[in-house]
């Protein structure tokens, strides 16, 4: 039987192992953060990456008693500032905003500089889905008019995408592969520039941002067929849903998330994770999800790290079906 004296050595040797632990992960973030964050966003400003993480930039300045700065590192599909990233010091002072093309980018780069392994997941920021768009002196009203077009085309048809492996081009490979069509891809440097050359009727039609696309529809000068979505969308309540209308390969999860690079402390994730789902739940952030066309999508870290190893072996493998490289 242990004396007294020996049970009161071992409960102060406990509570001195579990002191050190505890000081030992404090010190990892010491006051975090103590100075401006750097947000890359590798897309063109005014894309839909960049417009979400913007909003989320200023929210979470406020919140963090730091400026949260967006830096548009654009070009290679994204890779460009999403390297940057993989390679900085994982200290919760340099992040990286995405999208769904990040996780096809293995498939598409072959000589990558980094995997998706060198980052960590922090929090998806919400789901923004895509409108199929035509322009309107292309008298087509309707998905079922646009396969009509393709197929009775010799030459089949165009489209545009914000960049090669992008989520616009992902979900247009995804449709055009679906439906066996003939049509030739044309990649742009953004958002915003593939949606004016569709306005041109300089291609024949794009899956684009419901929030780049938008004011351009209200406008008259893109026609929308078809929202990506499982189910409509409240800022374009008359346009069906690719299933509904009858093509489901149409249908795509444009999700946009916030990584950080491996090895971040885990106390700066779990931060800033419950930092952007509680800003999710401001009546502002949601009034402006709801103009935009964008929907909240809440996940912890650990779920959404699961949620990409998962999206990287599906749409992978809509990329390799297409055939898509650029090595």
């Amino acid at each position: 039987m242990k004396s007294p004296i020996t049970s009161i050595r071992r409960s102060i040797f406990i509570g001195l192992i579990g002191f050190t632990a505890l000081n030992a992960s404090w010190s990892q973030t010491p006051s975090w953060p103590t100075h401006p964050i750097n947000l890359i966003v590798p897309f063109t400003a005014g894309s839909a990456t960049d417009v979400l993480a913007r909003v989320f930039a200023e929210k979470l300045g406020a919140k963090l008693g730091q400026p949260v700065i967006v830096d548009n590192r654009v070009g290679a599909g994204g890779t460009i500032g999403t390297s940057i990233v993989a390679k900085s010091a994982p200290d919760g002072y340099t992040l990286v905003v995405v999208s769904a093309g990040h996780v096809v980018n293995p498939v598409l780069y072959t000589k990558l500089n980094y995997q998706l392994k060198d980052l960590t997941a922090v929090s998806p920021l919400g789901t923004q889905p895509n409108v199929l768009v035509v322009a309107p002196k292309s008298g087509i009203k309707s998905i079922k008019e646009l396969v009509a077009r393709a197929s009775s085309n010799p030459d089949g048809l165009t489209f545009g995408s914000a960049g090669v492996g992008s989520a616009t081009h992902t979900n247009a490979e995804k449709f055009v592969h679906g439906l066996k069509l003939k049509a030739t891809h044309v990649p742009y440097k953004g958002t915003p520039q593939m949606l004016m050359d569709v306005t041109g009727g300089n291609v024949d039609f794009a899956f684009g941002p419901v929030v780049s696309a938008l004011s351009l529809i209200k406008d008259g000068k893109i026609t929308a067929l078809a929202v990506s979505s499982d189910k409509r969308i409240t800022a374009l309540p008359n346009v069906p849903t690719a299933a509904e209308a009858g093509y489901p390969q149409g249908q795509f999860n444009f999700w946009i998330g916030m990584l950080a690079p491996a090895q971040t402390p885990k106390a700066i994730i779990d931060r800033l994770n419950k930092e952007i789902i509680s800003i999710m739940d401001q009546p502002d952030v949601i009034a402006r999800f709801e103009n935009l066309g964008a929907l909240p999508f809440k996940l912890s870290a650990s779920e959404f790290d699961h949620f990409i190893n998962d999206e990287a072996v599906n749409l992978g493998d809509v990329m390799r079906k297409a055939g898509v490289t650029l090595d």
